[in-house]
């Protein structure tokens, strides 16, 4: 897991996406933007289902709808498909 104290020092306006914590891979950079939270979306997918016992479709559709679609501006985190 990150350490979400470094994601703070690194850029404190960064936002992270509650329950999905052990899924952190580390920060994203952009040219021209500040960093922001990189998660594994695989990661992020099988925390639903054990976590909330989802299906895997569930989880997929609760992620890309709740959770992605959850967008909150540039400090918005970004979600990685490996």
């Amino acid at each position: 897991m990150y350490d979400i104290e470094k994601i703070s020092e690194i850029n404190p306006e960064a936002l992270l996406a509650d329950g999905f914590e052990e899924a952190i891979l580390g920060m994203c950079l952009q040219f021209a933007q500040e960093p922001v939270v990189a998660y594994d979306y695989e990661k992020c997918i099988n925390v639903l289902i054990k976590r909330d016992g989802m299906s895997r479709e569930e989880a997929i559709e609760y992620m890309d709808y709740n959770v992605i679609g959850a967008y909150m501006g540039i400090y918005s985190p970004v979600f990685i498909i490996r």
